[in-house]
């Protein structure tokens, strides 16, 4: 249950991230073509390159076939999720510092509807992904911890003399003689990994 939970999680935060990486660059293409944008000088490329890096991280992040691939495939939804925070908050952060003083002689006026909703969709991109690399990491920690000593995590009984024996790496072996730090203590006293 709880793997499904986590699994389902990792997804979630993904595929949302992603969603709202789409919006951003969707936002950006529309500001671009639309509205303009095209002419300001240095402003108009940024919006631009804000709508090809959007688009292919957001579509990189619910590409299905990364889980075929195993550990690269976990990677690339790292990397992908660095890259989409980055163009997250470089959006915001440049939004933000036009909106107060100008930025390559480009000033915003007012937070018109476009405005909030691209705030709201970077300060939400921001916040999934982050939380998608913080799953993914406890995720990569929790799988280091249940493969230590050969794949087999060694509880710490609460009261030894009561406690059941255990089966360590084929061999019977009581819980009171298993280290606290998760290592197999063998009979001689010598700790195995």
């Amino acid at each position: 249950m709880a793997e499904q939970t986590r699994t389902w999680s990792l997804t979630a935060t993904r595929a949302l991230g992603a969603l709202a990486l789409l919006i951003i660059a969707g936002i950006h293409y529309q500001q671009y073509r639309y509205a303009f944008y095209s002419a300001v000088p240095t402003i108009g490329p940024l919006f631009l390159a804000n709508f090809i890096a959007g688009t292919a991280l957001g579509l990189l992040l619910l590409a299905p076939l990364k889980s075929r691939l195993g550990h690269l495939g976990k990677l690339l939804d790292e990397l992908a999720a660095l890259a989409g925070l980055g163009v997250a908050a470089g959006g915001l952060a440049a939004l933000l510092v036009s909106e107060h003083t100008p930025l390559f002689g480009f000033m915003e006026h007012g937070y018109r509807f476009v405005i909030v909703l691209t705030i709201a969709s970077e300060v939400g991109a921001i916040a999934l992904l982050t939380l998608f690399l913080i799953l993914g990491r406890f995720d990569q920690v929790r799988g280091r911890a249940g493969s230590a000593g050969g794949g087999t995590t060694y509880p710490v009984p609460s009261d030894p003399a009561r406690s059941a024996p255990s089966q360590v790496a084929g061999d019977e072996v009581p819980d009171r003689f298993v280290h606290h730090v998760g290592h197999r203590v063998g009979l001689s006293g010598q700790t195995a990994r």
